[in-house]
């Protein structure tokens, strides 16, 4: 298994979770585990998904979502599980 870290945060509107996850399931992108909540107005997402048997590279996949999170005024961010951990450690 392949893992990769979705980030998402940006102002609160309808269709955020959505937009994300039909992106993933076109991409056969499997969501392993979701976290969302709003503050105050703002959207923050983590999703922990299974890219192993995704139907683009992880680049292309990237720049798919990140072309999403500007349609839709958020910004997202894709990182493979290894260095999202390397980066936040203590």
């Amino acid at each position: 298994m392949e893992r990769a870290v979705i980030t998402v945060t940006g102002k609160d509107r309808t269709g955020i979770v959505a937009k994300i996850a039909n992106a993933l399931a076109e991409s056969n992108v499997n969501i392993l585990d979701i976290r969302q909540s709003i503050m105050d107005g703002l959207f923050t997402m983590i999703m922990l998904v299974d890219i192993s048997e995704s139907k683009e590279s992880f680049e292309v996949l990237e720049q798919k979502l990140e072309k999403i999170g500007n349609e839709i005024g958020v910004k997202v961010i894709i990182q493979h599980e290894d260095i999202f951990k390397y980066m936040h450690r203590i």
